[in-house]
């Protein structure tokens, strides 16, 4: 599973011109997931993302979580994130989760994110999806379970 977040103070996803989701503060985070992730990588994927401290305290040091900012996060399916690009200059997808498992590990993503008591947003699992976004810093991160789910 992988997670890329980016720390907004805006975020939006459209759907066909049409507004799907959008959050002020917060982190806009592209998810993909493989086709061996599980519900227990994903609540640890979860785990993690919410306790970053990645947001500016008082001073600018990066110290503070979402939940300390009250921020909000706007989901976003993205299989392109398992693009294998070894080999020709066109992506395999091979390792991307399958549409039938992908879509609700996605969905339990959600879930388990707003049991957490954050606000959150959505795109829409296999559309065609309009992300806009001010990424402040810029500061992006990358969780990929392989590296901390142990």
């Amino acid at each position: 599973m992988r997670f890329v977040i980016q720390v907004v103070s805006q975020g939006k996803v459209e759907i066909d011109g049409a507004v799907r989701g959008e959050i002020g503060k917060g982190y806009v985070v592209l998810i993909g997931v493989a086709q061996e992730d599980t519900k227990e990588i994903a609540d640890k994927m979860v785990s993690k993302m919410l306790g970053l401290r990645i947001f500016p305290d008082e001073n600018g040091k990066t110290n503070l979580s979402i939940r300390d900012v009250n921020g909000a996060l706007l989901l976003i399916s993205q299989f392109t994130l398992y693009a294998d690009c070894r080999h020709g200059n066109r992506p395999g997808f091979t390792t991307a989760g399958k549409p039938d498992m992908a879509e609700p590990m996605y969905e339990y993503i959600i879930s388990k994110c707003r049991e957490e008591g954050i606000p959150v947003e959505q795109g829409e699992f296999g559309a065609d999806m309009k992300v806009s976004l001010v990424n402040e810093g810029p500061f992006t991160i990358v969780l990929d379970s392989a590296e901390i789910v142990k």
